[in-house]
């Protein structure tokens, strides 16, 4: 194993933050639950405000790239890790729709990047975009910002039948990309203006953002106004391009070798029959992409350090949520799989979430199942705002806070759409790298069911089987089947707090 990179110098990027322990509750609006987070003191000392919101988005970011990133590690130190949080698809377009609108695909009507059923133009048709966390945010007096990646089909100079490039609505600063995988030769959407970047070291995305963001930052603080701010990274999506000062880093690194590595499960799903073992040039691009894919986050990395450190010196530090998060895994050859997403597996549908805010308790872990769904919730509760009883998902404020709801839910709801169409998708997978039939599927605290649209179903008990090889589904008594598949048909037709709520307990004998 090699060593993780050092922090850069604190006079370039920012130091540790201590993170206020404060808690504070205020009330919600119309159509909103009361907040169960409010107003918080400010780092000097002064009048009470309400807190602001970073959330750093990354792009196919999995579970085993968090080591190497120091700053990250550091927020973790500094708050809370969400050690099963999930999201409601392993694909770009439909987990991001879940994040901004707190809705599941079933609801949001996009399960794939383009086509009927996904992309840009869906969310827009399905009138998604009046649903996100910023409109509500800013009707409550935030400042908004999103910078970087919107949705699969989005492109800068898209007017949407305005006279001028197109801002969504809620957003006071928009700086968002179309194509910006390479990181360099793109064009932003700059608040309705297109802004083309080329080559140059200067012109990497992911630095343009961090230099956005921290403008963004120094601009709020001189307005005295709370913000919510997303920064939506392309990293470490392919073609998982390294800032220049990083291109040479981490050299020799490979792939980690889990027990589910070049290893398929028993019995093997049919979708998976054609898969051979991975040979040993495979083996070898495979351990060449993983190290590309550390490198092109040093750069998210060094973002985080950067924001922190800007929030620290406009004296915003105590009173900020930084939230860390991927809109969905990757594998990289378990269960033969070469590098891809878009299953149902651990590798693909588990992701990180760390948070660090006041009130958060320091160096702690939630176990409590969380999803993406819970973001747009939480963040209009953190903002005095109200969770949206509309949402899907529940604000995570009181887990947040150390609390431990009775009530919270015993499964997450994962939904996918094997995608009609491979043209213009950057996700587009051959059939070896996971490209499973349309699938709905449960994930509890103990084990993962699958039903598959061609009748066959997959179940891991992932106490005993933590890498999913043993695949019980024939072996389960038919009142379990039953149970399970109650559960997830509840789930797959829920909508709003309650309902998905209610939907999420667990039938007689499914938890058993």
């Amino acid at each position: 194993m090699f060593g993780i990179r050092q922090c850069r110098p604190a006079s370039v990027l920012g130091v540790g933050l201590a993170v206020a322990l404060l808690a504070a509750c205020s009330g919600g609006g119309s159509g909103h639950s009361n907040a169960s987070a409010g107003t918080t003191s400010t780092a000097s000392g002064g009048s009470s405000t309400r807190p602001n919101i970073v959330f750093v988005l990354t792009d196919d970011l999995s579970w085993n790239l968090v080591q190497y990133m120091p700053h990250v590690k550091e927020l973790q130190k500094d708050g809370t890790t969400f050690s099963n949080y999930y999201v409601t698809d392993s694909l770009c377009c439909p987990s991001r729709s879940s994040i901004l609108t707190g809705e599941f695909p079933h609801n949001t009507g996009v399960f794939t990047n383009n086509g009927d059923d996904g992309g840009y133009a869906s969310f827009n048709r399905n009138g998604d975009e009046k649903k996100c966390y910023a409109p509500a945010m800013q009707k409550a007096g935030y400042r908004t910002g999103f910078m970087g990646k919107y949705l699969n089909g989005y492109l800068p100079a898209d007017k949407n039948g305005t006279s001028a490039p197109y801002v969504p609505p809620g957003w006071n600063t928009w700086d968002a990309a179309g194509n910006g995988y390479p990181e360099f030769n793109y064009a932003l959407n700059e608040n309705g203006k297109v802004v083309h970047y080329g080559h140059e070291p200067k012109d990497y995305l992911t630095d343009v953002v961090a230099g956005k963001a921290r403008s963004f930052i120094d601009a709020a603080a001189t307005d005295k106004k709370p913000f919510m701010l997303e920064l939506a990274a392309f990293a470490p999506h392919a073609p998982s391009t390294p800032a220049p000062r990083d291109a040479r880093s981490f050299p020799g690194l490979t792939a980690p070798r889990t027990p589910a590595y070049n290893t398929p499960s028993t019995p093997t799903p049919k979708w998976q029959s054609g898969l051979t073992p991975l040979s040993s040039e495979e083996q070898t691009s495979i351990d060449q992409k993983f190290a590309k894919r550390v490198r092109s986050v040093q750069a998210v990395d060094d973002m985080i350090a950067g924001v922190r450190s800007e929030l620290e010196s406009k004296g915003l530090a105590r009173n900020t949520y930084i939230v860390f998060s991927s809109d969905n895994g990757f594998h990289m050859g378990e269960h033969r799989l070469r590098p891809g997403k878009q299953t149902a597996y651990d590798t693909d549908i588990k992701v990180p979430l760390v948070v660090a805010g006041p009130g958060v308790p320091a160096g702690h872990t939630v176990s409590q199942l969380a999803e993406n769904i819970d973001l747009s919730p939480t963040f209009q509760d953190l903002s005095g705002a109200g969770a949206p009883t509309t949402a899907d998902g529940r604000s995570l404020a009181p887990l947040l806070r150390g609390q431990s709801p009775t009530d919270w839910r015993q499964a997450v709801l994962i939904e996918h759409h094997h995608p009609v169409s491979k043209t213009d998708d950057p996700d587009a997978a051959p059939d070896n790298s996971g490209n499973p039939p349309t699938y709905e599927a449960i994930r509890t605290a103990n084990a993962l069911w699958v039903e598959y649209a061609d009748g066959e179903r997959e179940y891991y008990d992932t106490t005993a089987d933590p890498n999913e090889l043993q695949n019980k589904a024939a072996s389960l008594s038919a009142a379990r089947r039953d149970a399970l598949h109650a559960t997830l048909t509840a789930m797959q037709h829920c909508s709003g707090t309650v309902s998905c709520g209610k939907a999420s307990a667990l039938q007689p004998t499914a938890g058993g």
